[in-house]
């Protein structure tokens, strides 16, 4: 049986998106990359599969299912077709995605080609990633996540967790400099309040609630705020307000990072703190 034509693909993805210009966005995107790859299945996860997603601030987690491992030239190919989408529509800058290759995919440990942040790159799809598509992953072609992937473990999620806030983040609340920069601040705080609900709960929660559960837990509050601001606030992009000062952005870093520090110390106890 011939593979589904991806133009008809993309109509189905557009009626998949409450947003007309992410679902635009979504049904090219698996166009170009049908025409490059044999896709067998699109998700996503993330912001825009739990109802988080905010246009030109969060991004697009996206994992694709493929029949086959992607050649030299293909990688070329698809490498080109991620730039001129960002070269059409300033959306697809976030746009990130994993390849994965059908009968590769079960291992969460391994590596797979990987675009985000403008570049392509190899890296695992990670425990965390693989419950969220589990559990509420947003099929946008072929089958269901939860039907392709085999589960993770709650033993496994929580010692993903804990082994990236004690080998990832703990050691790099030891750079002040750093946390000058919001995706530092924002990032560092909110992984430590979705772990801590993860490892307490079991529980996947959104980096908006992720606020919420910061304000609770006694975080700074004028950190909380100015994440609050800028992740979901009335003005667009992520930098810091015109009223921030050299003196506010170096408070903010220290308040962010001495924060996340304890509070990684308190949820894996028992480690060398590397101050």
């Amino acid at each position: 049986m011939p593979p589904p034509c991806p133009r008809r693909k993309a109509r189905r993805i557009v009626s998949l998106v409450a947003s007309d210009e992410v679902g635009r966005l979504l049904g090219q995107f698996a166009a170009d990359a049908g025409r490059v790859l044999p896709l067998v299945a699109l998700w996503a996860h993330g912001s825009l599969a739990y109802g988080d997603f905010v246009p030109g601030r969060s991004d697009l987690d996206l994992v694709a299912l493929i029949g086959a491992p992607v050649t030299g030239e293909q990688r070329q190919e698809l490498e080109r077709a991620h730039k001129g989408l960002i070269s059409a529509e300033p959306l697809a800058a976030g746009l990130h995605c994993s390849y994965m290759v059908s009968g590769e995919h079960a291992d969460p440990g391994r590596h797979h080609l990987t675009w985000a942040h403008q570049e392509m790159f190899e890296r695992p799809v990670s425990p965390v990633s693989r419950r969220e598509l589990q559990q509420g992953g947003l099929r946008l072609l072929g089958p269901a996540p939860a039907t392709a992937l085999p589960a993770i473990s709650d033993a496994e999620l929580a010692a993903f967790i804990s082994g990236d806030l004690r080998d990832y983040w703990l050691p790099n609340t030891a750079r002040p400099d750093l946390w000058i920069r919001d995706i530092w601040v924002d990032l560092g705080m909110l992984t430590l309040a979705r772990a801590q609900v993860t490892l307490r709960d079991g529980r996947l929660i959104t980096k908006r609630e992720a606020l919420d559960v910061l304000a609770r837990m006694g975080a700074p509050a004028d950190v909380v705020d100015d994440i609050r601001a800028r992740r979901y606030g009335p003005e667009p992009g992520y930098g810091p307000g015109p009223d921030a000062t050299e003196e506010w952005l170096a408070e903010r870093a220290e308040l962010a990072r001495t924060y996340v520090r304890l509070g990684i110390e308190r949820t894996v106890p028992n480690r060398d703190s590397r101050r």
